[in-house]
């Protein structure tokens, strides 16, 4: 897989635009929702700030703890973008950010939260197809957020 994606050029540019600029999108849209909560209902500002907030510091204290090699480590290969990280595999980051925040958007908007989740799964994908996430780390990042998401946004 990761030699496809070395020896493809366009396929390489796809994942790449989805690896680092789909990230790059989210979370700079996600500073452009801070602003505009905080200017518009402080109670939904804290909620937006505060439930990706503690999913990033939760998924951080997981990977401490669970130290899983990466799959270019474990199968002692390079990965596609020439990642060379050691550990910290499970859940990953990137993926409970993603959907964490998607949640945020959903809360404060239907069609947004919707779109945004199209995001998040494409950012999904690119962890894995890149070599830096086995299946079970995006899912797990993924599960820590929608479960997390759900309760803070739309049951509490």
């Amino acid at each position: 897989m990761v030699n496809f994606f070395k020896k493809n050029k366009f396929c390489n540019l796809i994942l790449r635009f989805c690896y680092n600029f789909l990230p790059f999108i989210m979370f700079f849209s996600y500073g452009i929702l801070l602003v505009f909560m905080l200017f518009s209902d402080a109670k939904i500002f804290a909620r937006v700030l505060l439930a990706p907030f503690t999913v990033f510091a939760l998924v951080t204290v997981f990977r401490k703890i669970f130290n899983r090699q990466r799959p270019y480590q474990k199968f002692k290969i390079e990965s596609v973008f020439g990642k060379d990280k050691d550990g910290e595999s499970m859940p990953s980051r990137h993926t409970s950010s993603a959907f964490i925040i998607a949640m945020a958007f959903m809360y404060v908007s239907i069609p947004l939260g919707i779109a945004y989740m199209i995001i998040s799964v494409l950012i999904t994908i690119s962890r894995v197809l890149s070599g830096v996430h086995f299946i079970s780390d995006v899912i797990a990042g993924m599960a820590i957020s929608l479960l997390y998401g759900y309760f803070s946004f739309f049951i509490i």
